[in-house]
């Protein structure tokens, strides 16, 4: 496409996203819901034809040398197609909570003042990889009565047109309009220029991907952003806490996915209970090849440990640099560091986190209710994993994606993320 045809593509998809906003924001729930429960229909009467459209793009990003987590993402397996179909069903179970009012109250001139929930209008949606995503963000779309506009990474576009159009099929058999969810059909980057400076007809952008991207994106929008940057989450091991509980959270957190947001990228621990723990989970890290990068009170307890029973785990130990606080490695990589206790561990993770998910395991109340007041992440967690950050796991039907902002919508963002509230007033006739 040259540069004129790219501008005139973008104007027709938000002319057509706003055209259909409007028939979307008054949608009746019934329809909406039929619209959810055939696109989960079709998504398991598909599954053939999506993992043949899908091995396109996977073969495109082996042949392009694409790095091993990236291809991990872009797979449609028939797990990943029917953790979708229940996604879609999941949200027609739910309530629609466009329309509800809130906080109606008198006031002394006779008025009555609430709040009502309504849609946010046209959401632009630019995300990388994970095709998955095409129908999370479809399907939030449908159910907060929106209209969307969807630009996925070209090493994933035979699988995100394939999806596109089966969501497309659910709308207009269900009575809905079929541009209540565009999918970008061109690679070409310059439209994500176009989108992002549109505000006539887009009303936010949430941009889900690298830092690069996202950062590109912040910059240069003339419309608002919902988003985050880095993953960077932390397990705290308190003193005290339950060992073998700890052993296992942060096992999980960090070895269950590496590529996520939600993995655990630092793991800091009580002075108290590091000399138990550390031997404990340094031997599962090791047995995974991750890569440990300590602290030298942590080094200096997880070198005895190999050298009493772990011989080839040694190359797993490295020394942290100050840079590693902060990194998301995305990789079987662990910074741990050893402190003094919750107040010490705080300080580290709001110095160093990128405010995404945090935990702490512990058994002691008062240090859980600490955490969970002062660290100032989007979710906060006491004795479970940094993996349940997770519009699905929270029950919100998916997620569009995680803010780490801290406007309206902040932590993983579902249905309500992706509406407004606009005050409704009712009189008899007041006047001032």
């Amino acid at each position: 496409m040259n540069a004129l045809n790219i501008v005139d593509y973008t104007q027709t998809l938000g002319l057509q996203a706003k055209a259909a906003s409007a028939l979307m924001a008054k949608a009746p729930t019934a329809l909406k819901n039929t619209a959810l429960r055939k696109l989960a229909a079709l998504l398991r009467a598909n599954v053939q034809p999506l993992q043949i459209d899908n091995a396109k793009d996977i073969e495109r990003a082996l042949a392009a040398g694409l790095a091993a987590p990236m291809v991990d993402r872009l797979k449609l397996t028939p797990q990943v197609i029917e953790t979708c179909a229940q996604g879609c069903e999941q949200l027609a179970a739910m309530p629609d909570i466009i329309g509800e009012i809130i906080g109606m109250k008198q006031q002394p001139s006779g008025i009555r003042v609430g709040q009502m929930r309504v849609p946010i209008g046209v959401f632009g949606m630019i995300f990388e990889s994970r095709p998955n995503v095409t129908i999370e963000a479809a399907s939030l779309s449908i159910k907060s009565g929106n209209a969307c506009i969807l630009r996925g990474g070209s090493e994933a576009i035979e699988s995100n047109k394939a999806l596109a159009k089966l969501v497309q099929q659910a709308l207009l058999e269900s009575g809905l309009p079929a541009d209540a969810v565009q999918l970008v059909q061109t690679t070409d980057r310059a439209v994500v220029g176009q989108l992002i400076t549109l505000p006539q007809y887009v009303d936010v952008i949430i941009p889900r991907g690298g830092k690069g991207l996202i950062e590109r994106i912040s910059r240069d929008a003339k419309v608002p952003v919902i988003k985050h940057l880095d993953g960077n989450c932390h397990v705290y091991v308190d003193d005290p806490c339950d060992i073998e509980m700890a052993v296992r959270v942060a096992d999980n957190a960090k070895t269950h996915k590496y590529s996520p947001c939600n993995a655990a990228e630092g793991l800091l621990v009580a002075r108290g209970v590091a000399a138990e723990f550390l031997p404990k989970i340094g031997a599962i890290y090791a047995a995974k090849g991750v890569e440990m990068r300590c602290d030298a009170e942590a080094q200096a307890i997880l070198v005895h440990a190999v050298r009493a029973e772990l011989v080839e785990a040694s190359a797993n130990l490295v020394s942290a640099t100050e840079q590693d606080w902060y990194e998301e490695y995305l990789a079987p990589i662990i910074s741990i560091r050893v402190v003094d206790g919750v107040n010490e561990a705080i300080a580290h993770i709001n110095q160093y986190s990128s405010h995404h998910t945090d935990a702490i395991i512990t058994r002691d109340h008062m240090h859980a209710q600490a955490f969970l007041r002062e660290v100032d992440s989007a979710s906060v967690m006491v004795n479970t994993s940094t993996r349940f950050a997770d519009g699905f796991e929270f029950g919100l039907g998916a997620e569009i994606g995680i803010s780490t902002d801290k406007f309206h919508a902040r932590g993983p963002v579902g249905m309500e993320g992706l509406t407004s509230l606009k005050y409704v007033v009712l009189g008899q006739g007041e006047v001032r």
